[in-house]
């Protein structure tokens, strides 16, 4: 392999990695402090492309579509949350798997209905449409620079958030005891409500963002949920650090794998990667106190 393809291929890797911390971050938020599990977080991704793929095509704004996208996605999340997913908090992981899985086939059938079978078009944004040289003779696409540029300042801003504002801090004791923080005057319902509303809302921004580098279609969150899923258990359950670690970890990893391997090797790399990093890390890269 030579330098240049190396460096391609590393980006790649980031690349793949940011867009799953966006996935994931919301993932095991969600996961971490409620103690749900979401496998409708897939579709959250899906709207956020669909909607802002939508809105491209009918005004010509990306701008307006990354907006609407993150707001659709929200949306959904929070209608959701509130109709149905609430009364599941208490129930058991089975009854949550149920659910949301089923609600996973409802709304890929309802998303196929609006906006029918076929793969909807969203292109890259004029001015981000050309190269940049980030090495001599290596020129990476600038949409994709902005994807890793978007997740950086997204894994920053959810660092300052959960680590250094108050809503932070309720978040953090709504995780650790959800009981002792409602006697202290937090309304820890409204606060899942919104931290669920907050990951959907990630997921949508990864979706959009992606939307311009590979098909917008109906399903095409499931195959993310997977990685997801896999960045979730690896960085350590409820933590975005760890989301982030877990991410860049296997978007590099993957990336690598189908440049090196084989086919029937390079789809195992992840999981095998998983299954070693849990035999001497059980909790995952990094443990969440509580």
């Amino acid at each position: 392999m030579t330098a240049a393809l190396f460096i391609e291929q590393l980006m790649n890797g980031l690349q793949l990695g940011i867009m799953l911390f966006l996935m994931s971050a919301g993932l095991t938020l969600v996961f971490g402090i409620m103690n749900m599990i979401n496998l409708m977080h897939g579709t959250f991704y899906m709207a956020g492309a669909f909607v802002a793929a939508t809105l491209v095509k009918l005004s010509g704004s990306f701008v307006l579509g990354l907006i609407g996208g993150v707001v659709g996605a929200a949306a959904l999340g929070a209608v959701v949350e509130l109709g149905l997913l609430r009364k599941f908090y208490s129930r058991s992981h089975l009854d949550q798997v149920l659910v949301t899985f089923g609600l996973v086939l409802v709304f890929g059938d309802l998303f196929r209905m609006v906006w029918g079978p076929m793969a909807l078009p969203m292109q890259t944004p004029a001015f981000l449409s050309g190269f940049v040289r980030i090495f001599p003779g290596v020129n990476y696409p600038a949409y994709r620079l902005v994807i890793i540029a978007v997740g950086l300042l997204t894994a920053a801003a959810l660092y300052v958030l959960v680590a250094k504002t108050r809503a932070g801090m309720w978040v953090r004791a709504g995780a650790s005891d959800r009981d002792t923080a409602q006697a202290l005057g937090v309304n820890v319902q409204a606060l899942f409500s919104a931290v669920f509303a907050f990951g959907a809302a990630l997921a949508g921004l990864a979706g959009l963002m992606t939307g311009p580098v590979t098909a917008v279609q109906v399903g095409m969150g499931e195959p993310v949920l997977i990685l997801a899923l896999v960045v979730t258990v690896i960085g350590g359950i409820g933590s975005v650090q760890g989301a982030l670690f877990g991410a860049l970890l296997i978007g590099i990893v993957d990336t690598f794998g189908r440049v090196l391997f084989p086919a029937s090797i390079s789809s195992m790399m992840i999981f095998i990667l998983m299954a070693g990093i849990l035999a001497f890390r059980p909790a995952g890269l990094v443990r969440v106190h509580g």
